[in-house]
């Protein structure tokens, strides 16, 4: 079976997130706890093509900060959720960690490594949203604002 074929297979859960859904207000507050930066999520709901509801998106400055940042928003979401998430991957180079929950997938970079992947560009249909204190803005305000 193709990996195609395995995540066309896998069932999402019934209920719909929203943006202000426990599991990432959980996840974006356990990022800011192990100072993860540009922290972004991509509403991914009105595309059709889309194998999750939303990607949160963030970087760290090593290796280290990598790991210790997937584990900890692992940790929280369990405890806080009772969730275990579907799949893993990353853990190895720890370049790049995906930590999959079927409805919410985060990636968690090293700098270099998301500037190499441009995934908010790759999804560039979802709606972003940054995260810099854990109060979402949208990115068109905050361009705003900065006129």
């Amino acid at each position: 079976m193709t990996e195609v074929q395995v995540l066309a297979g896998r069932e999402k859960k019934q209920s719909r997130l929203t943006k202000s859904s426990k599991i990432l207000k959980v996840i974006i507050k356990a990022i800011h706890d192990k100072k993860g930066e540009n922290v972004v999520s991509l509403d991914m709901r009105k595309i059709p093509e889309a194998v999750a509801d939303f990607f949160i998106i963030c970087e760290a400055g090593s290796s280290v900060q990598v790991k210790a940042i997937a584990d900890f928003l692992q940790e929280e979401v369990k405890k806080e959720c009772s969730e275990l998430p579907y799949k893993q991957e990353g853990y190895q180079a720890l370049q790049w960690v995906l930590v999959d929950y079927v409805n919410v997938v985060v990636h968690v970079f090293q700098k270099e490594t998301r500037k190499f992947y441009r995934l908010e560009e790759m999804w560039h249909d979802g709606v972003m949203l940054e995260h810099e204190d854990e109060v979402p803005k949208p990115k068109a305000a905050r361009a705003a604002k900065r006129k």
